[in-house]
């Protein structure tokens, strides 16, 4: 039988900030364009930006017609992910179509039989293919948005299908400085399994809010994620204290705050709708959870910026998803108008 320890190294180590590592299509957790990563990989109110559907569906809307964008993250090691979105409005009364893809490539890996001898190399990868859709209230001024996702995981010769929805709910008035929306994110269930074991598709309710300051060009971000799911803190063996009296072990102690903070994230954008825009974000639980007591790892804080021209848009994300390596996130958006 096959030991693909070395693809199981990579990737438990990159399952940063999830919760148990207990989920399969992990990477479905990803934020994939720079705008996103940049504002805290959470962000879930963006209502101008082609890449916001693959993550929120209500966001999608007529102003997004015919942008598409194009996205590249260099991810941990050799592994990258490069998504695809595109949006087209049939017509007025229909609406608007999203259209996106996800793809994460682990590269060639190592593979090794049940003796640890080398015999060769695989490939992963997974794959998530997004077909979304919004229909718009405008007398309340709400949009009711659905994605159906259809996802292919490869492991060498170990195969896994899947299928997953996003759900979203949003308010936004344009003559309003506040934005909201509720969101249901990845529900769905595997069609069938690598091996004989299916596993759940990491299930995410989310709350998330805008507000764009009047005097100042700026806009606040908020989400709360994980909304069905009040634990995400677990000790950490590592962090655990020994006394020098009696030689007991006493294990790291997670506080109320401590796990209710770990639900949030936050993001700032300055000068959001000039030519040239900076972003900041801070997402608490990644930065516990990626935190080293012996060395500053700045992980839960991320940045980057945007410039802008008439018909296309660059956005750049810098973010750390492990302690020992950063991920630089690009973005380019070409816009019709």
């Amino acid at each position: 039988m096959k030991k693909l320890f070395l693809f199981i190294l990579l990737f438990s180590s990159s399952l940063s900030a999830q919760v148990g590592g207990a989920h399969v299509y992990n990477f479905l957790q990803l934020p994939t364009a720079a705008r996103q990563a940049a504002l805290g990989g959470e962000v879930i109110t963006l209502t101008d930006n082609v890449n916001q559907p693959l993550w929120n569906p209500a966001t999608i809307n007529p102003g997004l017609d015919r942008h598409l964008s194009v996205n590249y993250m260099n991810y941990l090691a050799d592994i990258h992910m490069t998504s695809l979105s595109y949006a087209h409005l049939i017509d007025r009364h229909l609406g608007t179509l999203h259209t996106g893809v996800n793809y994460l490539n682990y590269g060639r890996l190592i593979e090794a039989d049940e003796y640890g001898i080398e015999t060769g190399t695989f490939k992963a990868y997974d794959l998530a293919f997004s077909l979304g859709y919004a229909h718009h209230f405008p007398q309340l001024n709400l949009r009711f948005g659905l994605n159906i996702k259809w996802i292919n995981s490869i492991i060498g010769s170990y195969k896994s299908f899947g299928l997953a929805t996003d759900i979203g709910l949003l308010y936004h008035n344009k003559y309003r400085p506040y934005t909201f929306s509720l969101l249901v994110r990845n529900a769905g269930f595997q069609l069938s399994a690598y091996d004989q074991t299916k596993e759940p598709i990491p299930l995410d309710v989310q709350f998330g809010a805008s507000y764009s300051l009047k005097h100042v060009p700026l806009i606040w971000y908020i989400t709360l994620d994980n909304l069905h799911r009040w634990k995400l803190a677990y000790s950490n063996p590592s962090n655990s204290t020994n006394s020098l009296e009696d030689g007991s072990v006493t294990q790291e102690r997670i506080s109320f705050l401590d796990n209710a903070f770990r639900h949030i994230s936050l993001g700032a954008e300055l000068f959001p709708n000039k030519a040239f825009s900076l972003r900041l974000g801070y997402n608490y639980r990644r930065a516990r959870e990626l935190m080293l007591y012996d060395k500053r790892t700045f992980a839960g804080l991320t940045a980057g910026f945007g410039i802008r021209f008439s018909k296309w848009t660059f956005n750049y994300a810098y973010a750390k998803y492990h302690p020992a390596s950063s991920a630089s996130t690009f973005s380019l958006s070409i816009n019709p108008e």
